[in-house]
């Protein structure tokens, strides 16, 4: 199966929707050749800025540009959101501007970076805060239809993208606040979000051999979040866990939980970062290492059941 960054799927995007839309401007922030807007700069040379290691001026730009009638896609990595934290609340989500947020190198996959590096609490940051829509792609389709529809709301948006390789699925349908079953199933169901779609799939498939019938659900929106489908599922399934590359605080895990309280839920288990930094090694190591490989889902599920 191909692969391909989601991070290079967002930076192909921008260049597609740079040719239809002349109002889309691209800033970044000395990172250009990491988050893959590079492309656009090439391509579109006065549409791009570098608003060097200034992450907190490049929001407060893209806001004023905005306010022209532009539609800024700011671009750095995921963990940087810290930095221009009180930018992105105040300057943009405060007054509800036209501002996008394409955050890279999101999560542990990150890899040798290391702890400091691999954002696990951005989710969490960002769907708290009011007006802002929550996108986090599980490949480089839904990458493509995420900046599409980013351009197309009118107010802030957040896109997570990441820096590992993953699976190209066929394109499912998309629509902003909504979610795509990948499998029915009855005994229990999985809801997961981003790369981690992959390793779902495989888990999935594991209990399918041990004669547990999962459903599996992804959702590419975190914020709208579409609670009648977690509800239908919850209610139909008794046993619901949720598999994410994020902290279990404050991300999908939390997301599903406002959604099915009520639900007669007989289990409810986060699968995800549990409350720790993340720390350097091989992506493939580091998924180990936390519990978020195929076999290891499967497993986790089984003793949850």
């Amino acid at each position: 199966m191909e692969k391909k960054a989601v991070r290079v799927a967002y930076g192909e995007a921008l260049c597609k929707l740079g040719e239809k839309n002349e109002k889309v401007v691209v800033l970044d922030a000395d990172l250009a050749a990491a988050t893959m807007t590079n492309a656009f700069k090439k391509q579109f040379p006065q549409r791009h800025y570098d608003c060097g290691i200034a992450e907190a001026d490049m929001v407060d730009i893209a806001a004023g540009m905005s306010t022209m009638g532009l539609i800024p896609f700011c671009s750095t990595f995921a963990v940087f959101a810290g930095r221009c934290y009180d930018q992105i609340r105040n300057g943009v989500c405060y007054p509800h501007f036209n501002v996008k947020f394409g955050f890279s190198h999101a999560g542990i996959t990150l890899g040798e970076d290391g702890g400091s590096h691999q954002a696990i609490e951005d989710i969490a940051l960002m769907r708290v805060l009011p007006g802002m829509t929550v996108f986090v792609p599980s490949d480089a389709n839904e990458c493509y239809q995420c900046v599409e529809a980013a351009a197309r709301i009118e107010g802030p948006v957040f896109i997570r993208t990441a820096r590992l390789p993953s699976p190209v699925y066929d394109p499912l349908p998309f629509e902003v606040g909504k979610g795509n079953v990948l499998k029915d199933g009855k005994d229990a169901v999985l809801f997961t979000c981003g790369i981690l779609k992959e390793h779902a799939i495989e888990a999935v498939d594991i209990l399918s051999g041990q004669g547990l019938d999962v459903a599996l659900v992804s959702f590419h929106t975190i914020k709208p979040f579409d609670d009648l489908l977690a509800r239908q599922y919850a209610a139909k399934c008794k046993h619901v866990f949720t598999l994410e590359e994020h902290s279990v605080i404050g991300g999908l895990g939390d997301t599903v939980a406002s959604a099915v309280i009520g639900q007669g839920v007989e289990t409810f288990h986060k699968i995800g970062i549990q409350d720790v930094f993340g720390q350097s090694g091989k992506p493939a190591d580091l998924l180990k290492e936390y519990g978020l490989t195929g076999p290891q889902i499967a497993e986790n599920i089984k003793n949850h059941l």
